[in-house]
């Protein structure tokens, strides 16, 4: 009997984490072919139903049996052209399942399944109820004044953020007694009377020229002073963008940062600024996703994710803080945000906006070598002046919550003075460790911790509660000490909880606020906290949650508590994330017109580090440790890998990295090419977490191409391996953390 032909049949990306594809025929009614590539496909997969991409078309071999797929729930690809091929491009950059790298970016209705949403535009009116029960409402209530915005007819949901503060909650009690109701109009061309923004200085106006005279692919580094006023010249950016007729996507790297920028962006530039990020509902990111798709969200503002947009029309990227750790993924699909944005705007032929007062050596490294243009702001805008910065020695001081004497006269200084102060200490809780005084014992996470490692259990709550940071494992804290019974038990060291307490004690009279992870996670908490402080004189006691491109006006004083704990760490990135921090907290201070003052706290004021921000700044510091990655062979100068496992038996996730480095061993040898290392496998900084051991191997090479090489040739004998089944395992490619 002669062979059957091959067959025809989608190849299909689905979100499982295996790295290949699964071959489907294709859904009643269509064939397999290059049209269906980008579609959303509903498959079989074993006893559940999935939803993945059609990545290509190919044929099966002959005699297999082929399952159908069920359906295809878009009339269009949701991928196509250059987002298509950039995933492609990502999937194989990370080397990850292509189905989870599609899942990744698409949002999570629509990973599901569900179809593309609507993209029209909300509007609230009054009904008729509403009309005649008005005179009924309470005068100066919000519910009143919004009642009486909607008689003039409907208002969009825009015009409402811009009119009427805290709106959305009177809507609801409105709705709730049927005097108003949400209904659906076309999308809005914007705000009608776009707000005029202060003249550029001579250096902005350099920037902005060069930024809008760029065609093509132009990646671009704004390097500028803290207050020199990078968002100026990204607006300008933008709104030529816009004029040309042409999409823009601002990433961001904190959720706090996205009120504060879409509120100064609405304002200026005259059409809809779309936000998108983890904070808001499923829905809402589906919806804006859409309508980038479809090409109606002319200007997108978004973290990480963000960078996902689809961009039928683009004509800029902008990546604001671009040194951000936050842009990098660390779990699941390990992206970096500013790099992959970086690939979608050479493919997409625009230009590549990267924003900084720090920024990363790495993009230092590009700039100085011609790769990227470097523009310079090196003024602050308008009126304000650089802080004045104050070492101070706290060697044999007397702290109080860590804070020195000069450092508590200041604070009173600067409230009298009617200034704002934040006082900076980068761990939130009330202490880093429970201690009992008489023994010795101390309060350790059961799950994190190890008889060789202790991880502390961090004191919250004023001291009631136990908190891991690691795992999230919580518990009481004991009335004795489990070890000898004692009552002598105390937290040691200094938390924001802690700070706020001694404050709030010390300074009765000002408000003191603290704004950390604690105090944020509500929807706007950011932007409500710092609200509530306004402009009166107060203090803020936070973590870097404030070092991320707040502007505060009104803050003069900067106190920094906890320099040292970044001087001496084991990961060789520490140096320059410390220094990007004090540089970015230190820019809080004297924004406007009052001058600035900031202390760093340090009981080695001689450091290198500090010497180097304090007398040449943060160029000067980037100039000495580059010089430094170059002599050791670390990034820019080299490029690394990272392989991780976790296992509950240590023994398991060892075994696995042992035999990985056997076959990357013997792949590099059959490669025969220089620059190679293989370092480890070795126990992980933080050797338990969440139950689960946990070690790495490190793999080095001098040239990118040479390190993707040898793991396309290890990692599907590194799939193979039985001891594979047995560890969770990851890669993670040009590692931030060594973690």
């Amino acid at each position: 009997m002669p062979p059957s032909d091959p067959i025809a049949c989608l190849q299909v990306a689905l979100p499982v984490p295996l790295p290949r594809l699964f071959d489907y025929l294709p859904p009643a009614g269509h064939a397999a072919t290059p049209a269906l590539v980008g579609h959303r496909v509903q498959v079989p997969f074993g006893s559940r139903e999935l939803v993945g991409v059609v990545a290509s078309v190919g044929m099966a071999e002959a005699g297999i049996e082929l399952r159908q797929a069920r359906g295809l729930p878009d009339a269009e690809p949701l991928f196509s052209g250059e987002l298509l091929d950039s995933l492609r491009w990502l999937a194989r950059y990370t080397h990850a399942p292509p189905g989870e790298v599609f899942a990744t970016a698409l949002p999570a209705p629509l990973r599901a399944g569900e179809p593309l949403p609507d993209t029209h535009a909300w509007a609230w009116l009054l009904t008729e109820a509403g009309a005649t029960g008005l005179a009924g409402l309470r005068r100066n209530t919000r519910p009143r004044r919004l009642a009486e915005l909607l008689e003039a007819g409907p208002a969009d949901e825009e015009r409402l953020d811009r009119q009427l503060e805290g709106w959305r909650d009177a809507a609801r009690a409105l709705a709730k007694r049927g005097y108003a109701e949400r209904v659906a109009i076309p999308a809005t061309p914007g705000a009608p009377d776009p707000q005029a923004g202060p003249p550029p200085n001579p250096e902005q106006q350099a920037a902005i020229d060069a930024i809008v005279a760029a065609r093509g692919f132009a990646p671009v580094l704004l390097e500028g002073v803290t207050g020199s006023g990078k968002t100026e010249v990204y607006l300008h950016a933008i709104a030529d963008c816009l004029a040309r007729g042409r999409q823009a996507l601002v990433l961001v790297p904190e959720i706090g940062l996205t009120p504060q920028t879409l509120a100064r962006f609405r304002a200026r530039l005259g059409v809809p600024v779309h936000a998108l990020h983890s904070g808001l509902a499923d829905g809402e990111r589906a919806r804006v996703w859409a309508a980038a798709w479809r090409g109606e969200a002319r200007v997108v503002v978004g973290t990480r994710s963000a960078v996902f947009t689809p961009l039928p029309e683009a004509g800029l990227i902008v990546v604001d803080e671009e040194h951000d750790g936050s842009y990098k993924q660390q779990d699941g699909i390990r992206y970096h945000a500013r790099d992959f944005a970086l690939v979608r705007g050479k493919a997409l032929a625009v230009p590549v906006l990267l924003g900084s007062a720090t920024p990363s050596l790495e993009t230092l490294h590009n700039a100085g070598a011609g790769r990227y243009a470097h523009l310079r702001l090196r003024q602050r805008a308008g009126e304000a002046r650089p802080p004045a910065v104050r070492i101070l020695d706290v060697r044999k001081r007397p702290l109080q919550a860590g804070l020195a004497p000069e450092v508590l006269e200041m604070i009173g200084a600067a409230l009298r003075d009617g200034g704002q102060v934040l006082v900076f200490k980068n761990r939130r809780g009330y202490a880093p460790v429970l201690l009992c005084h008489d023994c010795g014992w101390s309060a350790h996470c059961p799950r994190c911790s190890t008889p060789v490692q202790s991880t502390p259990l961090t004191v919250h709550a004023g001291g009631g509660k136990l908190v891991c940071h690691h795992c999230g494992h919580r518990q009481s804290r004991p009335l004795a000490c489990p070890d000898c019974a004692s009552l002598a038990l105390q937290p040691q060291g200094v938390g924001t909880e802690r700070l706020e307490e001694l404050l709030a004690e010390r300074f009765a009279d000002w408000p003191v606020l603290r704004i950390d992870r604690g105090t944020t996670q509500r929807r706007d908490g950011l932007a409500r906290l710092l609200a509530e402080l306004g402009d009166r004189p107060g203090i803020l006691v936070g973590t870097q949650i404030l070092a991320k491109g707040h502007d505060l006006p009104h803050l003069t004083r900067v106190v920094v508590v906890g320099v040292d704990e970044g001087l001496f760490s084991s990961d060789f990135r520490a140096g320059e994330k410390l220094a990007q921090l004090l540089i970015q907290v230190a820019g809080r201070a004297g924004r406007a017109r009052r001058p600035g003052q900031v202390w760093w706290q340090t009981h080695h004021p001689d450091h290198r580090l500090l010497h180097d921000l304090l007398n040449g700044g943060y160029d000067a510091f980037a100039r000495d440790e580059l010089a430094q990655r170059e002599a050791a062979g670390f990034p820019p100068f080299a490029h690394l890998a990272m392989l991780r496992a976790e296992a509950q038996q240590a023994g398991n996730a060892d075994a696995f990295l042992r035999a990985a480095r056997s076959i990357l061993h013997d792949a590099a040898d059959r490669m025969a090419a220089p620059g190679i290392e293989l370092l480890g496998p070795v126990t992980a900084p933080m050797s338990r977490r969440a139950g689960l051991y946990r070690m790495q191997l490190l793999l080095s090479a001098a040239t990118r191409p040479v390190l993707h090489a040898l793991l396309d040739a290890a990692l599907p004998a590194i799939h193979a391996l039985p001891e594979a089944r047995r560890t969770r395992w990851s890669l993670d490619i040009d590692p931030v953390d060594l973690y």
